[in-house]
């Protein structure tokens, strides 16, 4: 799938840009489930386990900041994960086995849906190794007005900055850190149906969408098998007992099979700790931990 140009971009830059990843039966079938989920979340009027609600949802005007595991909310979800486009990219980044770690749909609503501040996913979950990355498959035309992906070039190969507001773990970075340079941001647009890849200590964020249309995002978050996770991060596996483990570790493994060998690097590691009183979601998460917004005059 991928060039031998662009694998080089991606482990020299730490983001990819990739077009036409779904065929465009799959992209159909995408949007019409997904608009069936929000169309569902009229009658939700709290986050639960299926939604994360934005501020301003109602029966009327249904806004999500996301729809929590997709992957387990409908199979089409997990389908496209395992036998698209999407499925060579990862092999070519990760090798012949890789294993799922969360999956999430953005969905920011028009008219001002949610920003995510600028943070590395490598401090919500360190691994092992940094064999980990994330992938954000289009739903919808990404457009500079409407809260694209934005990413610091190079910076999954500096350290990992600090996520901490007033001692407590607020999932973001302040953009007043010193190694946090902001005249090297790129912005990632694209048709639906393109996928962005970014390392996992890459920095990056998203604007809020103050455009008149919506902005759907895929975003999945994959390791290499013989990264595995460090206990002390928020992630639902952590309080699955061994047996449920095993069985769900199964369930997540994309390519290949499970590595009962992790491989131990040494790479930087911060600890999100201690938890913000909501860790329910990052953007939870960076609310009540009271993360300073680069996005904000």
């Amino acid at each position: 799938m991928l060039t031998q140009e662009q694998i080089r971009f991606y482990w020299k830059q730490g983001y990819l840009l990739v077009e036409d990843v779904v065929t465009a039966e799959q992209l159909k079938r995408l949007q019409e489930i997904t608009a069936e989920f929000i169309d569902a979340s009229r009658q939700v009027s709290e986050s639960n386990e299926v939604y994360d609600l934005d501020e301003g949802h109602s029966a009327e005007n249904p806004r999500l900041t996301r729809i929590k595991l997709p992957h387990k909310q409908h199979p089409i979800y997990d389908e496209i994960l395992k036998h698209s486009g999407v499925t060579d990219v990862l092999r070519d980044l990760l090798g012949d086995n890789a294993t799922l770690i969360t999956a999430k749909l953005n969905t920011k609503a028009p008219g001002g849906g949610a920003a995510v501040e600028w943070h590395q996913d490598w401090a919500f979950y360190p691994h092992t190794n940094d064999d980990l990355l994330a992938f954000g498959l289009m739903l919808d035309d990404v457009t500079p007005e409407n809260g694209p992906l934005q990413v610091i070039p190079g910076s999954h190969k500096g350290p990992v900055l600090s996520h901490q507001m007033n001692g407590l773990f607020c999932g973001a970075v302040d953009p007043d850190d010193p190694d946090f340079d902001a005249s090297k941001i790129v912005t990632l647009t694209g048709k639906a149906g393109s996928m962005t890849v970014h390392h996992a200590r890459t920095l990056h964020g998203s604007s809020p969408n103050l455009s008149d249309r919506p902005r759907l995002i895929l975003f999945y978050e994959i390791a290499k098998a013989d990264a595995w996770p460090i206990l002390g991060a928020s992630s639902y596996i952590h309080a699955l007992g061994q047996r449920r483990f095993w069985e769900d570790l199964q369930e997540r493994t994309i390519i290949g099979e499970p590595c009962l060998e992790p491989r131990l690097e040494s790479v930087p590691v911060r600890m999100p700790l201690p938890p913000a009183t909501d860790a329910g979601s990052i953007f939870k998460t960076q609310k009540v931990g009271g993360a300073r917004s680069l996005y904000k005059a």
